[in-house]
């Protein structure tokens, strides 16, 4: 059997210039006026360049975002559940022409990240993309809180991808493309790929997800989120030193891939985990494990409306299809790992921790359960908690409050 097609029906679209063709740009780049994106724009960017957004080729129109927010296709009729888009401040906005060519500038070291023709400049209601992509408005939701500062203007037309923005000299080997990790797919004979998407260090209930899709398929790719998170989360290189620990010592050789992907957070729960699907087909991933409250925050999705918002889209949508898996927990009665659909036993015999409970225990240093968390694993953690300042500890206790 073949890996799935990538999204949109064609093959992968990558969006990156390479050799003398980005040479060529960059020199040009150099010429044409600046505008710094930001942080999710950069991460938005670079997924157009790795191919991971195929079959994008830039920031979408008025059309196309009004189309994502409110029925979660491109005008195209493209299947498309989060709005994919440039903004910029009613002044620069001013100062740019329809049919300009701009270089977007890195927000973090200034250098230049691609070239985009301008096709279109709009406004947009913030709070209309904030109520159907997250929804809520909430200012306190880090995603509405993201939306609600970029500027009043989106920008839209096709763009030349020239850099990886540094993720490449950060994370190395990780840092895999759509490309790479279908050849590394077809090298292992897997067709029925599952992915495991994670912003978290992977514990005892994340590494039973990640066993029983194995069970039921080739293999698994355990995806790590590489760009920004909100303060008091783990950053992503302890996150991936921790999951290779666990992969390192207690999971079948040949049976698990780790990788990264560029993105920012965005927490948009139910859409969120339809975007995680629709580029993991790309990544040729035949399968997405959703668990619990997949790409939440705080209390504003049930646990398992990423479970449902699967069987609320049509069935040609996406080719990548969700992995549905319960409540995962150490039952005491059991002796092991189980979810709540296999133990029927009640919630005084279940250890279940959330993030807020773990993070407070690693500040203060205090024991956590070993049937919570595999010792290597805490080990790796409890030496980036012990290198905190107080300040930053603090901040880690009060970040699972930040978002109600």
């Amino acid at each position: 059997m073949a890996l799935v097609d990538p999204h949109g029906g064609g093959g992968l679209r990558p969006l990156l210039l390479e050799g003398e063709a980005r040479a060529a740009e960059l020199a040009r780049a150099a010429t044409l006026p600046r505008l710094e994106v930001s942080s999710r724009e950069k991460g938005d960017l670079i997924m157009m360049g790795i191919g991971g957004f195929t079959p994008l080729d830039g920031f979408m129109t008025h059309a196309d975002w009004q189309g994502v927010c409110d029925g979660m296709r491109t005008a195209s009729g493209l299947f498309w559940p989060i709005p994919i888009t440039l903004s910029a401040s009613a002044g620069a906005a001013q100062a740019i022409g329809v049919g300009a060519d701009l270089a977007l500038a890195d927000p973090d070291d200034g250098s230049v990240l691609a070239t985009m023709k301008v096709t279109e400049k709009y406004a947009i209601d913030k709070a209309h993309e904030c109520a159907t992509v997250f929804r809520t408005t909430d200012p306190e939701h880090p995603g509405v809180k993201m939306v609600m500062a970029q500027g009043g203007f989106n920008l839209a037309g096709p763009v030349k991808v020239l850099s990886t923005g540094g993720f490449v000299e950060k994370y190395g080997e990780l840092f895999m493309t759509p490309a790479q990790t279908r050849a590394l797919f077809e090298s292992l004979g897997w067709s029925k790929v599952a992915a495991f998407q994670t912003r978290n260090p992977m514990h005892r209930s994340h590494e039973y997800l990640a066993k029983v899709a194995i069970e039921v398929s080739d293999g698994v790719l355990v995806h790590s989120l590489l760009g920004a998170l909100k303060p008091g989360d783990i950053p992503a290189e302890v996150r991936t030193h921790a999951i290779s620990v666990l992969v390192d010592g207690y999971f079948q050789k040949k049976t698990i891939v780790q990788a990264g992907y560029p993105l920012d957070m965005r927490y948009a729960g139910p859409r969120e985990a339809l975007l995680h699907a629709l580029f993991r087909q790309n990544y040729g991933c035949s399968h997405q494990i959703v668990g619990r409250d997949h790409a939440g925050v705080g209390s504003y999705y049930g646990p398992f409306d990423a479970h449902h918002v699967f069987d609320q889209i049509p069935k040609d949508a996406l080719q990548t299809q969700p992995m549905k898996i319960d409540w995962t927990f150490w039952c005491y009665k059991c002796g092991g790992m189980a979810s709540a659909r296999t133990c029927p036993h009640d919630e005084a015999d279940r250890l279940l921790v959330s993030g807020t409970k773990l993070r407070k225990w690693l500040s203060e240093g205090s024991e956590v359960p070993a049937e919570f968390s595999r010792p290597e694993v805490l080990a790796v953690l409890r030496e980036y908690y012990a290198g905190l300042d107080a300040s930053e500890k603090v901040e880690v206790k009060l970040a699972g409050h930040s978002a109600r």
